[in-house]
């Protein structure tokens, strides 16, 4: 069965943090969006959310026809998906309950509409056992904010077929998203399996009073994190062999690896380390509200990223490489 690829109306269920994203993204692009989430004001959350988010949604440049007008908040998750070309769960962690959800959306939706999870890390064979045409349904999997950073990690079940994850990766695209394809169900796929190591060391900084947290981020925000905007690990450290590249990296630095500069078995979260952390981040958010902060952050990335397609631009190279 082929799955629908020209996808006119996406359908979100769960309108938190990650599902509001989404829907502000699909909003931007030019589409119908139906939501439904079951928690109390979660309409009027929603559209907030989606607000907040317009003005950088704007300055990227939205589709023609995109509108916050075309959302429309609904009832029941049948009414949600039963018109959806696209379909995309932004619910908690929580196996049993997206067993259960992907039961009743699977049931509901039209058989050849994909069926997407916005899961951090658990597996997709798992919670579509009882999945209605599991060839259809994928892990789809963001990192925020989703309406303007471009990553979307893609993986299949078992019984996912392998059309549906070249169509879902390109649907993703047509939503201005770069897919990654994770080529093995594994826990926390790839990127947050990196950005966990990268935490628990923080941790242990914070825990052993070596480093406090506004430290920890600026020695990432004002050294490697300006270079991994543009630039991955890999190719960083090839440059960093010189002429020599890669080999002669790993020749000199590679040692180290035997050095015991990391403690990645992750520290017991004692009160001490929580409330460490706490009073630090804290501090860092000062008088600030969130949603203020989440427009300084969007500002920051959306000039980022037009300084980055600019720059590649005048290299020669495309916007994806």
């Amino acid at each position: 069965m082929a799955v629908i690829t020209d996808i006119k109306t996406f359908a979100a269920i769960g309108a938190g943090v990650i599902g509001s994203g989404w829907v502000a993204r699909a909003l931007a692009h030019g589409l119908d969006v139906v939501a439904w989430d079951p928690a109390p004001g979660a309409e009027k959350q929603l559209r907030d959310n989606v607000a907040n988010a317009w003005p950088a949604l704007e300055r990227v440049g939205l589709a023609p026809g995109a509108s916050q007008a075309r959302l429309r908040f609904v009832k029941t998750i049948e009414e949600c998906v039963a018109q959806a070309d696209f379909i995309q769960e932004s619910a908690p962690e929580r196996e049993e309950l997206k067993l259960a959800l992907h039961d009743q959306i699977s049931r509901a939706a039209k058989p050849n509409a994909i069926i997407a999870s916005s899961t951090s890390g658990l597996l997709p064979t798992d919670f579509y056992a009882r999945a209605l045409h599991p060839e259809r349904c994928i892990v789809g999997h963001p990192f925020n904010p989703v309406y303007l950073l471009p990553l979307v990690e893609v993986l299949g079940g078992e019984r996912t077929a392998a059309s549906t994850v070249d169509a879902a990766m390109q649907i993703y695209r047509t939503l201005g998203m770069r897919p990654l394809h994770v080529r093995k169900e594994v826990p926390g796929f790839i990127a947050d399996r990196l950005l966990e190591a990268l935490w628990r060391e923080a941790l242990h900084l914070v825990d052993e009073g070596v480093a406090t947290t506004g430290e920890i981020d600026d020695a990432i925000r004002f050294g490697a994190g300006i270079r991994w905007s543009f630039m991955g690990t890999f190719l960083t450290y090839t440059l960093a062999g010189g002429d020599a590249g890669m080999r002669h990296f790993m020749q000199q630095f590679g040692p180290a690896l035997e050095l015991p500069w990391t403690k990645l078995v992750a520290p017991k979260l004692t009160d001490k380390l929580i409330d460490r952390v706490v009073d630090g981040t804290a501090e860092q958010v000062g008088p600030r509200s969130i949603k203020q902060l989440e427009r300084y952050r969007d500002e920051c990335i959306t000039n980022v990223l037009s300084v980055i397609a600019e720059t590649k631009a005048r290299h020669g190279l495309r916007a994806d490489e």
